[in-house]
């Protein structure tokens, strides 16, 4: 059976876990890998594994990763046919995509016109409400003054939520559960808007008591095709950044389960959209209702755990149809089997959640069945300060929940890294509390009910092995260093490959 990759050479625009994420994808399909790193990621594991690898400029993101001319360049350079901006980043720019197609190289992700539709979250309710999208009561469009906001909230009640409307990461949102805060968190909300995204508009929504967050992982084509596959709870939230996905939800219910699946589908075929997309939504835990809050034009942190459920590979798919082949399954093809959850592993220290970059010194990774690793992290890697502090995605199976969790508590025991401070202590916490074990929890559970506290399980683990690992490595180590071209192997000869680092 002869198999065509669908395109020659794909280079990824991004870096650390989710670059590796991508090049292996490609090197399953046959297609050769091109990284490109900052001058801070040069020994980055990424840059390490790909085919070839470009230098786009500092550290700072600004001129390197969101430099759209020094990756222009690198495409250039390395004669990439396509692009994977994996998510973050340029991810969800239009600019970036337009680019792309003028320069002849294909974008794997969505149309320009996708981007740009659900990136301003006042144009994507308003195309969401239009399609038959539940949306949340609110100003239904921007607030431009103060006035205007309590005009508003005099309409839908307190408590309401103020969004930027090109908010994310949790940057530009302000709950206002008293008419005195108001004003206040009104000017934070825009000031915020303006500093992170330069842009200060912001619309307002009635805010849920019990709210849950609930995604729906879809996909369509260039033939119309559009598909749904299932649902992913993000709850376990701090500051509204996700901590801990799992898939299935465990509060919702057959019925709104399927309503979820229909309403995504009905949206992507509005839209005409062609890739890989989340639509999130709020969910009421109490009313078991659900309401439209944005859409994610690209690949979710969190995809590994629809993967593990459905046995679907999701970059694969995006390049696949990034190429203009159908979809290679049809919806009733996608089923949930078992139960996922994703932890994500952070350098910051777990009671404070200050980033924690610095030199690691120890690096063991957990493995056993029905366990799932996506990392950059290795003895000897210093963790840079300038990005995201999430080091690795730590995902377990189970064909039910009560055994994912114990497989997830079990692997997030053995996994070690020394020098940098980690969440994996929060993590096992999280999984001893009886509001998520039960599945009640909210998106409140961090403010609320978290309590981190020394695992038993830690206690148990018998410190001997741990210091004879370390002994051995010790002496590895100086052993190592006795040898005379123990400096000068090249990083890549030792993994096998010949070519070197391409600096512009």
């Amino acid at each position: 059976m002869t198999f065509n990759p669908p395109f020659k050479k794909v280079l990824i625009a991004n870096r650390g876990e989710i670059a590796l994420r991508v090049i292996r994808a490609c090197r399953e399909l046959g297609i050769a890998s091109a990284a490109v790193y900052s001058d801070a990621d040069r020994n980055s594991l990424h840059v390490l594994l790909a085919d070839e690898a470009y230098n786009i400029g500092p550290a700072p993101s600004k001129e390197s990763y969101l430099n759209i001319d020094n990756i222009l360049k690198a495409i250039k350079q390395c004669g990439a046919d396509a692009v994977h901006p994996g998510y973050g980043f340029l991810s969800e720019n239009a600019e970036f995509a337009e680019a792309l197609k003028k320069a002849g190289v294909t974008f794997i992700g969505p149309t320009p016109d996708n981007i740009r539709a659900m990136g301003d979250k006042i144009s994507a309710i308003r195309l969401m409400r239009d399609a038959g999208v539940p949306t949340v009561p609110g100003s239904g469009g921007p607030v431009d003054t103060i006035e205007d906001a309590k005009k508003v909230v005099e309409k839908i009640g307190l408590p309401v939520m103020i969004k930027a409307t090109a908010g994310g990461g949790g940057k530009g949102m302000r709950i206002v559960r008293e008419m005195s805060e108001l004003e206040s968190s009104y000017r934070a909300a825009r000031s915020e808007g303006l500093n992170y995204f330069k842009n200060d508009t912001v619309y307002i929504e009635r805010f849920i008591q019990n709210p849950k967050h609930i995604e729906v992982q879809v996909f369509g084509d260039q033939h119309g095709n559009a598909v749904h596959l299932f649902e992913r709870e993000c709850s376990i939230q701090r500051r509204n950044q996700k901590i801990i996905e799992e898939s299935p939800s465990p509060s919702v219910p057959p019925e709104v389960r399927h309503r979820l699946g229909d309403v995504s589908i009905k949206a992507v075929k509005a839209l005409s959209y062609q890739g890989a997309g989340t639509f999130e939504f709020i969910f009421d835990n109490i009313t078991k209702e659900f309401f439209f809050m944005e859409m994610n034009t690209r690949l979710q942190v969190e995809h590994p755990v629809t993967e593990m459920v459905t046995g679907i590979d999701l970059v694969q798919e995006q390049i696949f149809v990034a190429s203009g082949r159908p979809l290679s399954f049809k919806q009733e093809d996608v089923v949930q089997r078992g139960h996922a959850i994703e932890a994500r592993i952070c350098a910051e220290d777990p009671l404070t959640y200050q980033p924690s970059p610095g030199l690691i010194r120890r690096c063991r990774h957990p493995q056993g069945p029905f366990i799932r690793l996506d990392s950059y992290a290795y003895p000897g890697y210093e963790v840079p300060i300038f990005y995201d502090p999430m080091v690795a995605k730590l995902i377990a199976w189970g064909p039910n929940r009560e055994t994912a969790i114990r497989r997830l508590d079990r692997a997030l025991t053995e996994f070690t890294l020394t020098g940098i401070k980690t969440n994996i202590l929060m993590h096992k916490s999280i999984l001893q509390s009886p509001k998520f074990l039960d599945g009640s929890y909210t998106t409140q559970f961090c403010d609320k009910d978290l309590e981190i506290k020394m695992p038993k399980l830690f206690r148990s683990v018998d410190d001997h092995v741990f210091l004879i690992t370390a002994a051995i490595a010790a002496y590895n180590e100086k052993r190592a260093k006795s040898v005379s071209d123990y400096n000068t192997l090249s990083r890549w000869q030792s993994v096998g490959r010949s070519t070197t680092l391409r600096d512009q």
